[in-house]
């Protein structure tokens, strides 16, 4: 059984109204404890399929009472007499069940960070970045490999279809600029190490990106769900992060490698796969986070979202409908 702790402090003014919210709220226990600011402290032990009801509920308190202030606490183990003794196994099993996930404002907070350009951020793509573009140039799929664990390519792609869920075109903004300065980089780099080197074109790690197959919109939308899914447990991600960047890493080298030796058949074909993996990551994503349940909390906000998750839907869906045509199209034109 998986519990978390909420804390909320409580000014005098509204501490009558809580106790009486208490009565609404799904929880193991709970503890009381006043504060020398005149506050109460109420500490709320609750199982983690319950505690995004409370935080949602105590988030619209918020923006209306001066003074409430809550914190969210992982619970390492509880026991009592009440919890050895006795075992809700219907409970249990409809828990289990479920699509879990940590709360909605656990995971905003995650996705807030990885939608920022920081100096990490920067520094691990342009190693990434060199190290790949050094596996096409040795034609070393060991090497390749390496660039795409260190490549941090799945937080802000997460964080687009994310916060297209939520309608928050802040942080999808954010997210957006920067996935794309993370590819630019990638591409960047390899487009100068085209140009100061005689690149070898015929290898077998740069050919295999320079061609789209329908094989490659079933291997974006496979990386797509598992990083959604990854996310929504806060998972490590560097296992499932190293599956979107093989969607994501490799092409972008592809591309600039391409671009970099005016080779521009080829450049066209990385533009596609690059597009299409994109594209079918962030269809899966936004399937994956609608089926967990996220959803906003304030009015404004959910009618936003309700437009913002079924223009995101649309649109992913028919771009990769059309780059999936032009597969089809290309395949067809290659057998002739």
């Amino acid at each position: 059984m998986s519990l978390q702790l909420v804390e909320v402090h409580v000014p005098p003014s509204h501490l009558e109204l809580f106790h009486n919210k208490l009565d609404d709220y799904e929880y193991e226990s709970y503890w009381i404890e006043t504060q020398k600011d005149g506050r109460t402290l109420f500490r709320i032990l609750s199982r983690t399929g319950n505690v995004e009801d409370i935080l949602n509920d105590l988030e619209e308190v918020s923006h209306q009472v001066e003074g409430l202030e809550t914190v969210l606490l992982p619970v390492r183990a509880y026991f009592s007499k009440h919890t050895i003794k006795s075992k809700d196994k219907k409970e249990e099993k409809n828990q289990e069940a479920k699509l879990k996930r940590a709360s909605r404002q656990e995971l905003l907070t995650t996705i807030e960070k990885n939608s920022k350009v920081t100096w990490n951020y920067l520094l691990l793509i342009l190693l990434s970045a060199i190290v790949a573009t050094t596996g096409f140039l040795k034609d070393s799929e060991a090497v390749v490999i390496g660039a795409m664990v260190i490549a941090p390519m799945i937080g802000p792609v997460i964080a687009v279809a994310f916060s297209s869920i939520l309608g928050d075109y802040k942080i999808l903004g954010k997210s957006a600029f920067t996935s794309f300065i993370g590819v630019f980089i990638v591409v960047g780099i390899s487009i100068l190490f085209a140009g100061l080197m005689n690149l070898d074109l015929e290898t077998k790690q740069y050919l295999s990106r320079t061609e789209v197959t329908i094989i490659d919109v079933i291997l974006g939308v496979a990386s797509g769900a598992a990083g959604a899914l990854a996310f929504l447990n806060r998972l490590s991600g560097n296992l499932v992060g190293v599956m979107v960047a093989v969607a994501l890493l490799p092409p972008s080298v592809a591309l600039g490698m391409s671009i970099g030796s005016a080779e521009w058949a080829f450049a066209y074909g990385a533009f596609l796969l690059v597009t299409v993996n994109i594209m079918s990551i962030l269809l899966a994503a936004v399937v994956i986070f609608s089926i967990s349940g996220i959803r906003p909390v304030q009015w404004r906000e959910v009618q936003k979202a309700n437009v913002s998750r079924r223009l995101s839907m649309v649109f992913i869906f028919t771009i990769v409908a059309v780059l999936a045509l032009l597969i089809f199209i290309s395949e067809g034109q290659s057998n002739l």
